[in-house]
């Protein structure tokens, strides 16, 4: 994985700051040219790229991209699924029947078929895996060698104990996909032990982590001892703390700790997304020096400056 992934919040007006800042967004980027455009500043910043949840907008996104495939032959997309308000408002509009033929991929009749028999004989796992390939569709052609699961249903699913769904959820993936699975969560160490428990090893594993324990269930202090084991490739996101935490000082922090594969980030402008971007460079380089002194070793002997433990 790249060492930096550009997010969706802001395209979508979600802001963990303010509700000013969140109706300015959405009226920023009501057009979907906006949002190209922001991804062509990202692209040029570095960033190749692109993490986003299956709101109905990207399948847009998904089509301008297709149209353009020298441009973006190096872009990659990771899909965050599910995305429940479009399922809840699709019902809404269209009822059940209707939201199924709306997204539910290849032959309507066979798909139902399969969902009715999963549903009769209680194999929700079949379930799961229409709704993942329901949430695929938009991203043909696309490339997306990670797919992940939504916290939204990572904790829920983690919360009643039903681990089989998030094994279910990796093997369907890298079978049907082949892609690597991939795990949003509020709760870092007591998912990684469910996956390790259930076979997944090194799994990917985006989450919280933050200098004030924003959406970090166990703390602070036992996510740290858990990235000094080099378990699973993190992904860090909500770095800021919801605003809490000034963004040079947040970036430091996150750049610092050992075993952080990437750094997820969203920004609506381009000095934003330039300065986010050139501050975890600045960041990295600087542990990168500090731990080829403190070693002793050559720039060539270096690999991965997070990966080595303070």
């Amino acid at each position: 994985m790249e060492r930096i992934i550009f997010g969706d919040n802001q395209f979508f007006a979600v802001n963990h700051i303010s509700d000013e800042k969140s109706r300015a967004q959405s009226i920023k980027f009501k057009d979907d040219s906006t949002i190209i455009k922001t991804l062509d500043i990202a692209i040029a910043s570095g960033i190749n790229t692109f993490m986003c949840t299956t709101h109905d907008r990207i399948a847009n996104i998904c089509e301008l991209i297709r149209r353009d495939p020298e441009k973006y032959k190096n872009f990659k997309i990771y899909p965050c699924m599910p995305y429940a308000h479009k399922y809840a408002n699709a019902v809404t509009e269209l009822g059940i029947a209707g939201t199924l033929k709306q997204y539910v991929p290849g032959n309507f009749v066979s798909s139902l078929f399969k969902g009715g028999m999963a549903y009769v004989s209680k194999d929700f796992i079949s379930i799961m895996e229409l709704m993942v390939d329901a949430e695929m569709k938009m991203f043909k052609g696309i490339n997306t060698p990670v797919i992940f699961l939504q916290n939204v249903i990572t904790d829920l699913l983690l919360g009643l104990g039903m681990n089989e769904f998030l094994l279910g959820f990796a093997n369907y993936v890298k079978q049907k996909y082949n892609a690597e699975p991939g795990f949003i969560t509020m709760n870092l160490p007591k998912l990684l032990d469910v996956l390790e428990n259930g076979g997944v090893y090194n799994p990917i594993i985006c989450t919280s982590i933050n200098k004030v324990n924003f959406r970090m269930s166990g703390g602070k202090e036992l996510y740290e001892k858990t990235l000094k084991e080099g378990r699973c490739r993190v992904i860090a996101m909500q770095v800021l703390g919801g605003g809490a935490i000034p963004a040079n000082e947040a970036l430091e922090y996150v750049s610092n700790l050992p075993n952080i594969e990437s750094i997820l980030f969203g920004a609506s402008s381009k000095q934003n997304i330039e300065n986010t971007v050139e501050t975890i460079r600045f960041h990295d380089q600087k542990n990168k020096e500090r731990i080829i002194t403190k070693y002793n070793i050559t720039d060539n002997q270096f690999a991965t400056p997070v990966s080595v433990a303070n």
